[in-house]
């Protein structure tokens, strides 16, 4: 009997086995060319290296661990996965990489990897490693679901070319299709994918942001769902897609339609304190001159690296040098944007041809404005989706009228008004407050639903202490109270102060 019992597991086993490789040559054909990028090899070539020449430019690393790349139409969102890519040096040599995205086609609870054959776009064939993906199969049940769920899927296949042409050694890929939004089957599936989540592979997840709100709901809700991705904290990307989806946003349907792969990715990094989480660009359907604004999807690139290897390879400050010139544009656009709705009834648009390339770059900023030295308005963004010199005017008019602690400035106060301009860095997660120097780090305490931010000069305009400036920030900013911040979780972020020199 017991020799029976391990004859039939025996057997089960090589049944199993067998029904992974007997279609090994089924290769899975592009669906998606000719519909979101072109089936032209010769065209395909050409546009991707537009896409590159004109996305984003970062620093390339070699320490990048994980990206989120949009998987929309090339004309959409094609500079910002591009800018993802870019973010990493290209002779970066990667043992796998693992491209995980939505089902938009089916539901099935759990996760579809393709283990029957390679990936084919018109640039040619995306090696599959074959043995991960059975070994992914055979060890976790969370992965017996058919491959069929690859086979009208875009999610995937879009991201290909820009490995075939981003890496000059491109390795073997591990496609995997998530079918649930089953938070509890979502964690197996990290769990699953943790032993290969290690420096030497690459973990890309393909999603766009949301979907169908107008142009100027998609920028605020996807600056929120954003941050809440790199904080860090999946429950805090949970709680970020619940409230806005509380809000009721006319049109938005979602606010990230792979956010079971985001999550997948965020439980892969959760707890592992080195691990950096950047915004490296956003755009949405209604910047592309084939988009409307009326109902957009909204698309990111972040990146993931490992920021104990890359310490002292590089120079922050380097990223907020700004001329003179610079200097005197950046207050020349906000008197300009608050005094054109004041005394013309207009919004100011700035003229892109008259900027440098450092007001080009996308930088959150706030604009306080101050009158005998009493704050009288502040208003800004930590992530940006447009050029400093928008988020700049933007943030002005914002904080002349539209700060709900005052009312609207009056033509009077506007003679009297002095600005200060603070242009942000990325935030950073931090677990020793050593860290935060006075005069030149900002805060952001969030703890639970509750969240507030001081500016870098708060601290020093008022002589406190570090232990002050968080106390007073948790209590006035993030509502938790004085001792609140101990339990909470503190970014930093560096602040550039630029001081209004009108007499």
């Amino acid at each position: 009997m017991a020799m029976k019992t391990v004859l039939i597991v025996v057997l089960s086993i090589f049944t199993a086995m067998e029904s992974f490789s007997q279609n090994s040559t089924t290769d899975r054909k592009p669906v998606a060319a000719g519909r979101f990028y072109s089936g032209d090899r010769a065209t395909l070539e050409k546009d991707m290296s537009i896409l590159y020449k004109y996305c984003k430019k970062t620093t390339p690393s070699e320490n990048v661990r994980a990206i989120i790349s949009p998987h929309a139409g090339y004309v959409f969102s094609g500079e910002i996965a591009a800018a993802a890519y870019s973010s990493i040096a290209a002779d970066k040599v990667y043992k796998n990489i693992f491209i995980i995205g939505p089902s938009h086609v089916m539901y099935f609870d759990g996760a579809s990897v393709y283990n029957i054959g390679d990936y084919i776009t018109p640039l040619g064939k995306a090696k599959v490693n074959l043995e991960i993906a059975n070994k992914l199969i055979i060890d976790n049940k969370v992965f017996h679901f058919p491959t069929d769920a690859h086979t009208n899927e875009h999610s995937i296949e879009v991201q290909i070319p820009f490995i075939q042409t981003h890496f000059n050694t491109i390795p073997p890929i591990v496609p995997i299709i998530i079918g649930t939004d089953k938070v509890n089957t979502i964690k197996k599936i990290a769990e699953a994918l943790k032993p290969y989540f290690t420096p030497e592979n690459l973990f890309v997840i393909s999603s766009d942001f949301s979907h169908y709100p107008s142009y100027k709901d998609a920028i605020e809700n996807d600056s929120l769902t954003a941050g809440s991705i790199i904080s860090g904290n999946p429950r805090t990307f949970l709680n970020t897609l619940e409230r806005n989806s509380e809000k009721h946003i006319k049109g938005l349907v979602t606010s990230m339609c792979g956010w079971s792969a985001g999550l997948t990715l965020l439980y892969l990094t959760e707890g592992n304190d080195h691990l950096k989480y950047k915004l490296v660009d956003y755009s949405n359907s209604g910047d592309s001159p084939y988009g409307g604004k009326d109902e957009v999807v909204g698309y990111d690139a972040i990146v993931v690296t490992d920021d104990q290897a890359e310490e002292g390879t590089g120079n922050k400050d380097d990223e907020f040098k700004f001329s003179e010139a610079d200097r005197n544009m950046l207050f020349k656009i906000a008197r300009s944007s608050i005094h054109s709705l004041l005394f013309k009834g207009n919004k100011y648009i700035p003229d892109a041809s008259e900027m440098s390339s450092a007001l080009m770059k996308k930088y959150g900023a706030f604009v306080t404005l101050k009158i005998d030295g009493n704050l009288r308005g502040c208003i800004g963004r930590f992530i940006s989706s447009e050029p400093l010199y928008q988020v700049v005017a933007e943030s002005a008019a914002s904080s002349a009228f539209e700060d709900p602690r005052f009312s609207p400035l009056s033509k009077r106060e506007y003679e009297k008004a002095q600005m200060e301009i603070t242009v942000l860095g990325p935030l950073k997660r931090i677990h020793d407050i050593s860290e935060i120097v006075l005069g030149k780090s900002g805060i952001y305490i969030k703890k639970g639903s509750r969240a507030g931010t001081m500016l870098p000069q708060v601290a020093t305009e008022n002589g406190w202490t570090v232990e002050q400036f968080l106390g007073y920030t948790a209590r006035d900013k993030a509502g938790i109270g004085w001792d609140g911040w101990r339990d909470a979780e503190i970014y930093i972020y560096d602040g550039l102060v630029l001081e209004d020199n009108r007499k």
